[in-house]
Parts: structure tokens; sequence; C-alpha cells
């Protein structure tokens, strides 16, 4: 699962019914599984479920018939599965060779299980249980829900259904055993409208005309598989597709009429197949890959892996013409290059339990960029891992971080592992061991990874076995330091010498914190640090840091890079001379050092370890004609201080000013107009360009946003294109009453799902304040759509945080109906994120108050962030107006 926006988020075997065909066996009790936590007894497992439901789409609701073959592994009085929202009307229960049994049902919502007890108790054996039962299609992506969109040709509003299982809500579905280490193989049928399209995991294999307008629709056995991957998916869609290998057909699945919005993501979705076949050792091993675009949204994910059928958000699969961003292009590749990746990582190789979900989602961050990188080079996606680890760290530095795999009991914590942490630090983990063992080490380990547990679950140690067995000693230790500890190590230079053209650097390793320097100081948390270190001529020097100090000689005087190429997860902490030596020598230096160069020491100054002068020193380091992505970074880095000071203060002008005369010559290169031929990176270059001076007011380019939102008026597709939705948003933000009610016109009358979905959160963008009250105020009403809404309060909270906050909270019943049940605390938590009223963090703790423990991690998270930016952001302001000043000199 792919989360988005900061963040947005999410297979193995027990063949037959037999234990021994696990890479574990399922033990008898949860205490026998070193690290494993479970809410089912351990007493049975599935091998195969068969499962029939019939939607009542226009009454949100559906009915059910299930049966599942099961083993029962030592005596017990009943069988616990998972139902959750499910009415189970009635149940027997049938031995091997047996006649049925009649069993009670005993519902428990506060575990989210069923219990079906017989007359005697269960003697071990396999054993059929089948049920019929009804449930209910919610609105937001929980189990089966529904998305509600306009029709591309009628404008009409249609509905569709989709699956969301991931993490525990295939018991939404059916009872299930609703953990990712039962695996089963699944036969799914679906009684729906004859004029719909239906799709599963398989393909059909039969459809049967029924009477009143319906037809039964059978799909193929699903492997072996765990039940979060199942999915299903019904409505007025239309299919494009095309072989990807011989037996391996692959398919964009979209809203009737998008046509050609879906050949962009199905020419970039078909030769991954065959790639991470090759990488991984192993053929893809169903017979088709769809990839579904949903209408709609959701605040807690953009895509999920589902097995043969992916489900992408519309607005992240189909590139419309008319409003697709080069930024959008490259989310679509990225986006289904993190998905595909799954369908190994994930998918034919599980994690045994979700503490070790980030052996799906680090591996498949990783991977999303790796095969990026292989297909668009000249994208330079390698680049991204910097700010993916930035984003990790930005977690990791603070008291309320935890280690990658970490302890899950719950349902709460299994949601809100889906973070940064689990995704971004472990892509950069990833990235780091692979630096460590070598390219083709690490792909051989991979490779016997996958083959040695494929259809199976495993656990990290695992995958490190496999590594280190494949030529890569010492690996381990490494892996084990950086997955089970939390926080960041600071690698620090205390000195350097430089003699006979060799430097000399000694190394000294502490620990990066935010919030609680003191205390990593008095006992800073050691690992085993990997390094690479360059001075910039000849070969790096390679090197562990182990026991906290290292003596390293490299060939060159300098400038020295500790961390050269950006793949160690740490802080880098250079003495004020080597900054000078870095400053110099800025411009010349590889794109992927200066961009964590910049970062290291913006979070270095921002954290008290050093002044402000040299970070902004090196951002101010480099020149207008940098690499495209590296220059885009450097001007957010500044947009965002710009932010930090007063408005329409000195400093903030001299800012602007200073911003202007480096990157608004870049900006006029690039010209208002994408150019034929152009590279991505250019065109998303001038997209940053242009939305940085819009929020700084730079004349020039908010005169030119309202001359062509004035076009509007007379040809609705005057500002159709790439660069639409930019210009857009400076419009939104500097709105009147008289744009904001055209905006919302024409979002009302789009026959455009993606578009709809964009105008409605415009139109809480505004700086005014009562614009953006009436945004909120809207996004209570049926109006936007029941995903949109959502989307349309956080807007509102970027310029306005405690008003939307405390909006969400004297409206908090209805806000919470509007956001997927995952997410429902950290959205409201997020809400106050923005706030620079310290009063914000007693609002917050009072609200942490109202939620379950093992839910207020969000909570906590925004309470030490604005603790600390309440000490900190007066300080940076200061540093930065200093330093402005200091360059007037």
């Amino acid at each position: 699962m792919r989360t988005l926006s900061l963040v947005s988020v999410m297979a193995l075997s027990i063949a037959a019914v037999s234990a021994p065909a696990l890479a574990q066996p399922v033990p008898a009790n949860p205490s026998a599984a070193a690290g494993v936590h479970t809410d089912l007894p351990r007493v049975a497992h599935p091998s195969h479920y068969t499962i029939t439901i019939t939607p009542d789409a226009a009454n949100l609701k559906f009915t059910g018939q299930s049966s599942v073959d099961l083993e029962v592994t030592e005596a017990t009085p009943f069988l616990t599965l998972h139902a959750l929202d499910l009415n189970i009307a009635s149940a027997t229960l049938t031995p091997q060779g047996g006649t049925p049994v009649p069993v009670t049902i005993t519902m428990d919502a506060a575990s989210q299980t069923a219990r079906f007890t017989a007359a005697q108790p269960l003697s071990p054996g396999k054993y059929r249980l089948e049920t019929t039962y009804s449930g209910i299609i919610n609105t937001q992506a929980n189990g089966l829900f529904a998305l509600d969109y306009p029709d591309k040709i009628t404008g009409k509003d249609v509905r569709g259904l989709f699956t969301q299982f991931e993490a525990p809500d295939a018991r939404r579905f059916a009872p299930m055993f609703d953990e990712p280490i039962y695996k089963a193989t699944f036969d799914l049928t679906a009684v729906v409208p004859a004029s719909q399209m239906a799709i599963s995991n398989m393909p059909v294999i039969k459809e049967d005309m029924l009477e009143g307008g319906l037809k039964r629709v059978t799909f193929g056995t699903s492997p072996k598989m765990s039940s979060y991957l199942l999915f299903f998916s019904l409505g007025d869609f239309e299919r494009m597709a095309k072989e990807a290998v011989p037996g391996v057909q692959v398919g964009i699945v979209a809203p009737k009429g998008s046509g050609e919005q879906s050949r962009f993501a199905l020419n970039e979705l078909a030769p991954l197949i065959p790639y991470y076949a090759d990488y991984f050792g192993q053929p893809y091993p169903l017979p088709k890959l769809d990839n579904v675009a949903a209408p709609g949204q959701s605040q807690f994910f953009s895509a999920m892996e589902n097995w043969g059928a992916i489900l992408t958000f519309e607005r992240i699969l189909l590139d419309d013409p008319a409003i697709s961003s080069a930024a959008a292009r490259e989310n679509i590749v990225v986006t289904q290059a993190h998905e595909v990746a799954h369908q190994w990582f994930g998918n034919l190789v599980t994690m045994a339990w979700w503490e070790d979900l980030w052996l799906n989602e680090g591996f498949a961050s990783w991977m999303e960029t790796k095969a990026t990188a292989h297909f668009h080079p000249d994208w330079f996606p390698l680049l991204g891992r910097v700010d993916g680890r930035d984003a990790a760290m930005g977690l990791d530095g603070y008291r309320t971080t935890h280690p990658i795999v970490q302890e899950i009991r719950t349902v709460d914590e299994t949601n809100q592992a889906f973070d940064a942490i689990t995704y971004q630090k472990g892509e950069a983990v990833i990235s780091m061991l692979e630096a460590f063992a070598g390219e083709t080490v690490w792909r051989d380990g991979l490779r016997a990874y996958m083959r040695d547990h494929k259809f199976g679950n495993t656990r990290s140690k695992d995958l490190w076995q496999a590594v280190e067995k494949a030529g890569a000693p010492g690996l381990t230790a490494i892996a084990m330091d950086f997955t089970t500890k939390p926080g960041i190590p600071l690698v620090k230079v205390m000195g350097m010498t430089c003699k006979k053209g060799v430097a000399t650097l000694n190394l000294e390793q502490s620990e990066f914190s935010v919030d609680r320097k003191e205390e990593v100081a008095a006992r800073p948390q050691q690992w085993k640090v990997p390094l690479l270190v360059s001075s910039g001529s000849g070969e790096p020097v390679r090197t562990i840091l182990d026991g906290g100090k290292a003596t390293v000689s490299v060939n060159g005087c300098g400038p020295v890079v500790i961390n050269a190429g950006q793949l160690g997860y740490y802080r880098s902490l250079y003495t004020p001379k080597m900054l000078q030596s870095l400053k110099a020598a800025m411009p010349s230096l590889a794109a992927v050092d200066q961009l964590g160069l910049i970062a290291d020491n913006l979070a270095l100054s921002a954290s008290g370890y050093q002044p402000y002068g040299p970070a902004f020193d090196l951002l101010a380091a480099i020149p207008g004609n940098a690499n495209p992505v590296v220059l885009g970074s450097a001007f957010g880095d500044f947009v965002g201080a710009w932010r930090t000071l007063d408005r329409d203060a000195p400093a903030q002008k001299a800012l602007a000013a200073k911003v202007a005369a480096t990157y608004k010559p870049r900006l006029m290169a690039l010209g208002f107009e994408p150019k034929t031929g152009e590279s991505l990176p250019d065109a998303d270059l001038r997209s940053t360009l242009i939305a940085g001076f819009g929020t700084m007011g730079d004349a020039d380019v908010v005169a030119e946003a309202r001359r062509r939102f004035g076009l509007l008026a007379s040809d609705p597709k005057a500002m159709d294109g790439p660069l639409k939705t930019t210009w857009l948003n400076i419009v939104a933000r500097n709105a009147t009453k008289a744009d904001w009610d055209a905006i919302r016109t024409l979002a009302a009358a789009s026959n455009s799902g993606v578009e709809r979905q964009f105008l409605y959160t415009l139109l809480g963008r505004p700086a005014d304040a009562a614009l953006a009250k009436a945004a909120r105020e809207l996004a209570l009403t049926d109006a936007p759509g029941k995903t949109t809404s959502a989307a349309m309060i956080v807007a509102t909270a970027v310029l306005h945080a405690d008003e939307t906050y405390e909006f969400a909270l004297a409206n908090r019943a209805q806000i919470e109906a509007l956001v997927d049940a995952q997410s429902r605390v950290t959205f409201i938590a997020q809400l106050g994120a923005g706030s620079n009223d310290p009063a914000m963090i007693d609002k917050l703790k009072s609200f942490k108050a109202t939620v379950p423990a093992e839910a207020a991690r969000p909570v906590d998270r925004v309470i030490a962030v604005l603790t600390e930016k309440a000490k900190s952001r007066p300080l940076y302001a200061k540093g930065l107006s200093d330093w402005l000043a200091a360059k007037k000199k």
C-alpha cells in the first residue's frame, strides 16, 4: 500500500491444510511464536474459502454465503474467526466425511470476532464451516465500499464498488482468519447487474445470466494468499489491456469514457512484469494483473497491491491531458512500480505479522525507485531517496519515534504502522544495506529469499540470512541495529588533517535528536554504521564505524563528504572549516550530495547542533543552473523559510528578493508555457517555480494566474493542460468571494471526477478566513462527495490551522464519518499541526484523552512537533534574519 500526501500507504501458503507447508508452522498458541501477536487462538487454520456475495449498491448493503475449509490442530470447544459489521444468520460445521452439525454463533464487536460453538468439542481434523450473512457497504475505504462519481459522458452521478482490506478489513467481507500468516486459496462468485463489469484477483471463468437483469460471475481460484489481498470491484467500467509476457495480460480498468487516459499507465505497467520477474528470479504467478482506477480518494492510502487487481485512485493512475501535471505523470509511474513490486515482495512472500510490515512497504518503496531509475533515468529518481530519508528522519528524531520492526498487538497499532518510518526509513536502510553488500550479492540474496519462501511467510531475519549467505558477511548485525533500534546516528567529524595528498578524519558516532539532545548526548545509542567517505578524487573509502570512534584516511584533501552518495542513514556533522570548503565546492558536487548536505545541515541547525549560517550558506550556494531536481528542492526550502518570517516584514521582503535573483531567471528561461520535447524534470521545475513564486506573491506570477483564470469566463477549457492545477492553486490562495463562487460553479459542473475533486479542494485554500470558513461548512454537505470533503477540510488547515481544528472538534462525528476508519485520530490531530499558537498543545492533550491509548501515537507526534516548534521557530526566524542582514554587508 502506498500512502499518500506526506505520506498517504499496506502471500504465503498453507498447502492443502497441512502446517508443514508453511515457512514457519502456525503455532498452537501465541506464546509459541516469538514476536507474533494475535487475537485468534492458534487451534485451526484455513486452506480454502468459497465466497458468494450479492451486493445491493443502491442501498449500501450486501448478502453473502461463505465456506471455509480448515484444519483443527488441537482439541477446542469452539472456532474463532474474525468478523466485523456482519450479521451472521446461520452457520454449520461439517467434519470431513461426516454430516453437517449446527453451531451457535457468538459475536464479539470489541475483538472483531465471531465464535462458532458445536454441541461437542472439536477433535483435531479437517472441517468445513459454512455461513450465511449480510453486511454493509461503506462510503469510506474500509471493507466493501462505494464511490459515487460523475459519468464522464453524461455527467450523471454513478456508483462503483471496491474493496480495501489492508490491514484488518477482510473481516468486513466474510468471516475469515484475517491475519497475514493464515494463507489460503479463494474462490469468489458475485451476483451483479448484467450491464456492469466485475473484477477480482483472477480472471472471470464463467458468467451465467439470471433473471431480473442479473448475472452470476465466477472468478478463477486464486493462489494461496493472505486475506488482506482479496479484491472485488463492480461498476460501469472499461478495460484496456495488452500482453506483458506470454501467458500474462495486464490491464487498466477505469470508469467508462476514460478512453486514452488509460494508455500511459498501461504502457508503463506492462514492462514491469518481465523486469521484476527477472530481478527477483521468479515469474509472475497469475494470468493477469489489472490496475483498477477508483474515483475519489482516501486520507489513508493512494493505492493497494491486491494480488492480480491493484486498486489505485484515479487521480494517481489516469493521464488526463486537461489536468495531469508533469508531477502527476511521474506519480503514475512511481506508484505502479511500487504496487507491482508488491506482487512479489508482500504477495508472493508475505510478512508473518504486521510488526514486519516494513518487509512489504520499505522494499516496495526501494524497488519503486530502482525500477523508475531503470526505465526513466532522465527523471533522476534516485535523488528522491534523499527527500525520503529526510522525511523519515523528520519522525525519527523525536522521542515519539519507533523502530522499523515494532511490536504490534492491536488493530489501531497496525493502522499506525503505515508511516514514514516503515516506508521511507525502510527504503533508506535497504539502500544502505544494498550498498554494503554490493548490487549483485544483494540481488542474489533476494532471489534465494524469494525461491525459498515463495507462497510463504517470513520475518526480517530470513532476509538477512539469505543475503549473508549470498556473500555479505556482517550484514545481519548492521541490519538488526537499524531495524530494531529507533533513532538516527550522528556521525561527527572531530578533526581533519591532510598530508601528502591524504586526508585523515577522526570520526565519532553519537545520536541525533530533536527533542532529547541532553539525554542522547549523555547516553547515545550505538549502531554499526557503514560509511562511504569521498574527497572528490579517487575511489571512496568504505568502512564501518563501530564502537563509537574511527579514523578514516582518504586520498585527496577535499572537500570531503562523509556520506558520499547519501546512502547512509545518519546525519553528518562537519567542522566549520570543512563546511566552508563544501560551500565553495557546492556547485560542482554530485547532485545527490548537494541534496544530502542541505538536508543534514538545515536539520542540524534547526535542532541546535550548529548555527544557522552554515546551513543557509550551503542552500544559497546552489546555482541557478543546477540539476532541476536539486534546484526545485532548494527553492522549496527557501519558500518554506519565507513562510516562517512575519508577513511583509523587511526580512521576508529581503528573502523574496534574494530568491527571485537566483531563481526567477530559471523560470523565465523555462517560460510559462510547456515546451514540446522538454524533459519531465524541467516541466516539473517550471510548475514548482510558478507555485513557489505564487505563494510568495510575486507580481508577475500572480498577474499571469489571474489573467488565465479570467479566460475561463468565455472558454471553460482555456486553462487545460499540465499547469492548470498550478495556476488555479495561486488563484485560490488569493481568491475573492467572486473567484471562490466561480470555482465552486466550475466544480459542480465538471464531468471529470478528478477535476471535480481538485476544484472542490481548491475552495479550502484561500488566505481569506471567511472563505476558508465557507469551505469547511460546504464540506459537511453532500455537494463535494463523500471522499472529497475531508480533503477540503485539510486544505483549510494549511493557512487556518487553529480554526480548522476547532471546527473538527465541534463537528467530530460528522468529520470522522468523512475519513477512513484507519486514519480518524491522525486526521484530526494533523489539522492542528500547522498551528503557531502554543495553546494548541494543551488542546491536543485534551483530545488525546478522548482516544484509546493504543491509538494515541499520532497525537503524541503532533504534540512533540508543536512543543519543539514553539521553541525553535523564533530561533529559526532570527537565524534567517541575521543571515540575511549579514549578506547585505
